[in-house]
């Protein structure tokens, strides 16, 4: 069965000890729960190791926001996937919707990035979703569905099964706006039909899809509510420890 999951993505924002003070409030506030979804923050690459020490692997997962396109070598300033796997972490967000707009990655790009973190025992959070031209002309459904098929329809159904996808409506993200229950739920049902139509339907129904625009305590359990959203890849939300553990405990 997939699982529901709720995971922060802090972004560029914090020192390493404002990261670190985060990350052990996150902590003690699962220490005091049982969740009823997998919990995890994906931090900046300076904070891995400083945040791993003072969190709880078993309750707490930890990721990292991006990695390279290369295993190793001289790419100055960037950081392999073997770099994040040593820190301790066992996640990474790849395409993200801002990875894309600022730093024109491909699909082309990201297949190589999800090659990268599969050899390195990462599981990869895999963001597709449509700005608001394509929502506003039409497009929204074919935009997202070829992000998926060029980057990873080529990928087996077992590696496949290993990915949780995230959708974002780039139009929602930091700017107040977010999908509505319905409109959200038509998006993933529609990614878990595409899905189903490459893998068939086992693959499908065991994917993990969740939703990142603008979720907040306030709307995260209507979100989650619908029986095709799977959880939260929360960005602002994930810099408050109540806000973050508000949107956790909407399940």
């Amino acid at each position: 069965m997939r699982k529901n999951i709720v995971a922060g993505n802090w972004k560029m924002n914090t020192t390493v000890p404002e990261g670190v003070t985060l990350a052990k409030e996150v902590n003690e506030k699962l220490a005091a729960i049982t969740p009823k979804c997998d919990v995890i923050i994906c931090v900046p690459f300076t904070h891995l190791c400083p945040v791993n020490e003072v969190i709880n692997s078993e309750k707490l997962g930890l990721g990292a926001e991006n990695c390279a396109d290369h295993a190793k070598g001289a790419y100055t300033g960037e950081v392999s996937a073997a770099m994040v796997a040593s820190t301790g972490a066992t996640y990474v967000i790849l395409g993200h919707s801002e990875r894309r707009q600022y730093y024109g990655e491909t699909s082309e790009t990201l297949k190589e990035k999800v090659a990268l973190a599969f050899e390195n025992g990462l599981t990869p959070i895999f963001c597709i979703g449509e700005v608001l031209e394509e929502r506003e002309n039409g497009t929204a459904f074919d935009v997202v569905k070829k992000q998926i098929v060029d980057a990873l329809f080529h990928l087996s159904a077992e590696d496949f099964s290993k990915i949780i996808l995230a959708y974002e409506p780039v139009w929602a993200i930091g700017t107040g706006k977010t999908a509505t229950d319905d409109q959200a739920e038509e998006m993933h049902a529609f990614i878990r039909g595409v899905i189903a139509e490459k893998y068939g339907q086992e693959v499908a129904d065991n994917t993990s899809i969740l939703y990142g625009g603008s979720c907040k305590p306030g709307n995260a359990k209507a979100l989650f509510a619908k029986p095709n959203v799977d959880g939260g890849l929360i960005g602002g939300a994930a810099l408050d420890a109540e806000s973050f553990m508000g949107i956790v405990t909407a399940f």
